[in-house]
């Protein structure tokens, strides 16, 4: 069984403050079922966007890069994204090492 996308966000964002990495929700999409963005900003005019990926070969969920590069290009491709999709949720992670923590295991 899944979680719910509030709670994977929770978790998500209590594992990001016990490192002490600041990160806030930009948009509150869908409790059950909303999908999640994670931009992660560098703060040095740089960003990254990850969206959650399906592989339909394996089964398995992993984050991929949807966007990267100058913030404003993100936030664009952000924005968009949330044209398309109102029940998305959007998770604003600020790092200067750019960690994400989303490559750990029990987070896809």
């Amino acid at each position: 069984m899944r979680l719910t996308a509030e709670i994977w966000v929770s978790a998500y964002l209590t594992r990001l403050r016990l490192v002490e990495i600041p990160a806030f929700v930009v948009k509150r999409g869908d409790n059950t079922a909303g999908a999640v963005l994670v931009k992660l900003n560098t703060l040095d005019g740089k960003a990254c966007c990850f969206q959650r990926s399906f592989d339909l070969m394996t089964g398995d969920r992993k984050w991929v890069v949807l966007v990267e590069g100058d913030e404003a290009l993100v936030d664009q491709s952000v924005t968009k994204q949330r044209g398309f999709d109102p029940d998305l949720w959007v998770i604003e992670v600020e790092d200067k090492q750019g960690r994400h923590l989303l490559d750990e295991d029990d987070l896809s």
